[in-house]
């Protein structure tokens, strides 16, 4: 007998569950309520869909933290290689780039979407959009459909694949916790992640667009060191992101109700205070006869300077033999721990992906179904996994989705 299985949510992971549900014989409807499918993934990676990671499965786990070990039986059966070659088979050739970090080599998000609409379409997937699922229809503990606003829908399975509550306006409003919730599963608090910081300073304003790369950013929960990045940041007109800013924000943002919390910025990670303080004095040596400004130009972007000798309350135009011991100390000590303190995490509508959601031990890790409700599967960011940036949670997406729909098709 044909299955029927019915996917809610359009997104990179319902999308990969209902072409395996359908590849392997299903009778697949997917429901989505935005107009398009994919709207999310066509903006991921800066419209440019960052796949995978090249990197291997324990460091792909390490990446998701406590909850990643939830991950292994699903990237057993369907990894990064495996990912790799089904778009190679849908279309869509990759290229390995900075970072272990795995892109379409046309890099184009849109063509990965248009790519696996051609996949759906090819394995006889009805594709309904516009349409917001307001309910998972059970009997005696097993799904029998959904509810709809454009009616009810009845099947064998039902694959959920909602999304998280980031970037609302691509569709991920949310639903799914709640639809979840509803059925009886545990909804681990979410919160935003992988998102920028509002700092208090306001001099950061004066380093909008200044990206610092080989830095080291650590967090400081009432100035004890509770996380540390190594890497790229961005500095913007309300305080600081990229990728180093965006891993720690997780820490930043379960912390920020706890105490005051502080990122302090290292822009010279690979030097002690006392080899630092050595390589300023061998610079003053060298150019006795420099301003400090232009002196400090071979030690720190251009745009930092002014805020640097403001904070150390060194005229600009100072003679670097003038500068005394106090005054090079406190440059090393800008140098090497320049802070910021958060006031908030940006909002949803910037958040990458959603910390939090389905807890990860009411379902079943080498199948995607639910322990509570029989014949519903579970896929993708709705349930509490996420990673740091780099590939690792759309891999998670894929894999998830991949995994939910050959079962439910089974």
């Amino acid at each position: 007998m044909v299955k029927r299985v019915i996917v809610i949510g359009g997104g990179a992971a319902g999308m990969m569950a209902a072409g395996r549900a359908a590849e392997l014989g299903a009778d697949v409807v997917l429901l989505e309520k935005m107009p398009h499918l994919g709207i999310k993934l066509s903006l991921t990676g800066k419209g440019r869909c960052n796949l995978t990671s090249s990197e291997d499965m324990d460091k792909f786990i390490e990446a998701f933290g406590p909850n990643g070990r939830f991950l292994r039986n699903a990237f057993s059966k369907f990894f990064s290689g495996d990912l790799i070659d089904f778009f190679e088979s849908i279309g869509i050739r990759t290229a390995l780039e900075r970072g272990k970090r795995i892109f379409p080599l046309s890099g184009s998000a849109k063509d990965v979407v248009k790519a696996f609409i051609g996949y759906l379409t090819k394995h006889g997937v009805r594709i309904i959009t516009d349409t917001t699922v307001k309910e998972i229809l059970i009997q005696d503990k097993k799904v029998i459909g959904v509810n709809t606003n454009k009616g009810t829908f009845y099947g064998d399975a039902v694959i959920l694949s909602t999304g998280g509550a980031s970037y609302p306006q691509t569709g991920s409003a949310g639903d799914g916790y709640i639809m979840a919730e509803r059925l009886g599963h545990t909804i681990i608090p979410i919160r935003p992640a992988l998102v920028p910081l509002e700092v208090k300073e306001a001099y950061v304003q004066d380093l909008q667009g200044l990206s610092l790369k080989n830095i080291n950013a650590s967090v400081y929960l009432n100035n004890k060191k509770i996380a540390e990045e190594f890497g790229e940041m961005l500095f913007t007109h309300f305080g600081l992101s990229g990728p180093i800013i965006l891993t720690l924000s997780k820490t930043v943002v379960d912390n920020l109700e706890k105490g005051n919390v502080l990122v302090s910025i290292d822009h010279k990670p690979a030097l002690s205070k006392e080899q630092l303080d050595l390589r300023l004095l061998r610079e003053i040596k060298e150019h006795r006869k420099k301003n400090i400004d232009n002196l400090l130009k071979n030690l720190l972007p251009q745009s930092m300077i002014p805020v640097v000798l403001k904070f150390t309350s060194i005229p600009y135009d100072k003679k670097a033999h003038q500068i005394t011991q106090e005054e090079r100390a406190a440059l090393v000590a800008m140098l090497k721990d320049m802070r910021f303190t958060v006031a908030r995490a940006r909002s949803w509508d910037e958040a990458i992906v959603t910390a939090g959601g389905i807890s990860t031990t009411e379902i079943y890790p080498k199948t995607m179904e639910s322990k509570i409700v029989k014949d519903l599967y579970l896929c993708g960011e709705v349930i509490d996994v996420d990673a740091k940036t780099g590939g690792y949670n759309l891999q998670a997406a894929f894999s998830t989705g991949w995994i939910a729909g050959a079962m439910a098709a089974s």
